[in-house]
């Protein structure tokens, strides 16, 4: 009896030790990784600046990294879901729709911004909204019946906050009934862009897109004027896909969180306007799981 009660713990032991074997055989390792990042008016633009953090990345790893062009937000999650890109920046938001639909898409980092004109210094930003400085809307009670620009559908600043924090401004009721006009531009930079030539009367932007656009050209800084400003919001979540093995998550984890000391990143940084990389997790998206949800019971209610 003891012989065989000995025998059983022994197979049961290398059940273990083979399942963890396996477990471990499960990871993906592949030869190339795919990267994305959510649309902006000029992402191809923006792609060029990735490059020198590309190459330290395929150095790093020893992988070639290609490009997925995006169409939307929801593109990129897709494309995550379906193991079709590997390594991602999300919106917050569209990072936690992402993770609500698959674990597998996992936070690991975000940038610390430098202090800029809209934009505060830290891994966090405000979602604004805009109108042009000369127009006739001073405050929120004058842009009732205005027309006003959203970003995307999966946007926190350009939809998810608008629909949840600022509606409590005016009353908690839906955008559309307070606004004679709602649209979706496609971008932060669009509906900037929007207000500053009159095509929207007002906009939904995050302060960080807002500085990237003015410094662009593309508008000017004293063409706007804030007339609401969010609670802070946690940065845009670089993810990988989670089922990568563990070795090749920590190179690409390490790669970023120590770009401030590559000189060939530098530039990088600059354009980002951040001074480093900061580690992130899952439970610092929590402020949107928490609006979301706050969203679900306001269309139960309605």
């Amino acid at each position: 009896m003891k012989l065989r009660m000995l025998f059983a713990a022994a197979i049961s032991a290398l059940a273990g030790l083979t399942g963890a074997a396996w477990a471990q055989e499960k990871c993906e390792d592949p030869p190339a990784l795919r990267f994305s990042i959510i649309p902006t008016e000029e992402t191809m633009q923006e792609l060029a600046l990735y490059k020198p953090v590309i190459d330290i990345l395929s150095k790093n790893t020893g992988k070639k990294i290609e490009f997925y062009m995006p169409t939307s937000y929801a593109s990129v999650i897709e494309a995550m879901l379906g193991n079709w890109v590997d390594i991602a920046v999300h919106g917050p938001n569209s990072y936690v729709i992402g993770n609500e639909k698959s674990k597998n898409i996992e936070v690991f980092a975000t940038y610390a911004k430098a202090k800029g004109i809209f934009q505060e210094e830290g891994p966090g930003y405000h979602a604004v909204l805009v109108v042009r400085k000369d127009s006739k809307f001073k405050d929120i009670a004058t842009l009732k019946g205005a027309v006003v620009a959203l970003a995307d559908p999966a946007s926190t600043s350009g939809n998810l906050m608008p629909r949840v924090e600022f509606a409590k401004e005016i009353g908690g009721g839906e955008l559309e009934d307070y606004f004679s006009k709602v649209v979706y531009s496609g971008s932060h930079d669009k509906s900037a862009v929007a207000v500053a030539e009159g095509k929207a009367d007002a906009a939904f932007v995050a302060t960080h897109r807002l500085d990237n656009v003015i410094e662009r050209g593309l508008v000017k800084a004293d063409d706007f004027a804030v007339l609401w400003k969010s609670r802070l919001v946690p940065q845009d979540p670089f993810t990988y896909r989670g089922t990568l093995c563990e070795g090749l998550k920590a190179k690409i984890r390490d790669t970023f969180l120590n770009l401030h000391n590559e000189s060939t990143a530098e530039k990088f940084l600059q354009n980002l306007n951040s001074v480093k990389f900061v580690p992130m997790k899952s439970e610092d998206y929590d402020l949107i799981r928490d609006l979301r949800a706050a969203q679900e019971k306001q269309k139960q209610k309605g």
